[in-house]
């Protein structure tokens, strides 16, 4: 039998305490499309050096392609950890209720939840870092 339904003022307590999560999953969700944007940029330009034919003068600019497939790797993880991070909160925002409705003590799990997901997010800021880096350090300059 289930409990008796929490009262408003336990519901806004745990809708206060959400709200930094809340905010923490809007950060990730526009990073993750900072990332994916890029990601796409990259693609349009490996796709683009790939149909270069190699009797081309320009093919030098395949050169480039080693350097991109690194990028893509370091943005493809960034991405895995950053919606591994969105996971998380999502995940905690829910047992933040449904604790609060089953009047169950949940410090302890959301600590838990929201170290995990801040962790994951500063491993995926590292991967994003290094990717900007190679970006910038090594860009061709043929265009």
């Amino acid at each position: 039998m289930l409990p008796v339904t929490p009262s408003v003022g336990q519901l806004s307590h745990v809708i206060s305490q959400a709200a930094a999560p809340a905010f923490l999953l809007g950060a990730l969700a526009a990073f993750i499309a900072v990332l994916i944007s890029r990601m796409n940029r990259i693609i349009d330009r490996t796709i683009y050096l790939n149909g270069i034919p190699d009797q081309d003068a320009r093919s030098r600019l395949k050169t480039d392609l080693p350097r991109l497939m690194r990028r893509a790797a370091m943005l493809n993880r960034a991405i895995f950890w950053s919606v591994l991070a969105s996971i998380s909160i999502g995940i905690l925002i829910v047992v933040a209720f449904v604790s609060a409705f089953f009047e169950i003590q949940h410090e302890r799990g959301v600590a838990i939840l929201f170290i995990v997901s801040v962790i994951a997010f500063i491993v995926s800021l590292v991967d994003f870092a290094r990717e900007v880096r190679i970006a910038l350090s090594e860009f061709d300059h043929y265009g």
